[in-house]
């Protein structure tokens, strides 16, 4: 059905840090820099890119699991980007290995889970809850 999904297909989330994404402005930690749960959503949009055009306009992804470290702390105006590559594909649900960098170093990495929805019936389920 999904012919087009692949293993390896990649892709690659950027952001520059500003003040609103800090863990302090978030509301996950006491001190300005780059927040976790912003990271985490930089390896979920990489994620989505990876697999979104070969899907079909009826189709998209929800993510599930997400198993990261965040391995190195981040400084306000610094650029940081996110790869994720599909490692595993098993009927609906593909399985993606990310990986967060900055300028500098790694500062992310782990495993995130996808599983594909008809949009039309996952929003009409979610709307009837």
């Amino acid at each position: 059905m999904f012919e087009e999904l692949k293993i390896g297909l990649k892709a690659r989330a950027e952001m520059i840090v500003s003040e609103k994404d800090t863990a302090k402005s978030f509301g996950s930690g006491d001190i300005e820099v780059f927040a976790s749960p912003l990271m985490i959503g930089l390896m979920e949009n990489a994620a989505l890119k990876a697999v979104d055009d070969k899907l079909g306009a009826e189709y998209s992804t929800v993510g599930i699991n997400v198993n990261v470290d965040h391995i190195s702390a981040t400084p306000v105006g610094h650029n940081v980007y996110a790869e994720a590559i599909l490692k595993e594909i098993d009927a609906k649900k593909l399985t993606f290995q990310v990986s967060a960098f900055d300028e500098n170093k790694k500062i992310g990495e782990g495993t995130h889970t996808r599983y594909i929805v008809n949009i039309d019936k996952f929003t009409n389920k979610v709307n009837s809850l």
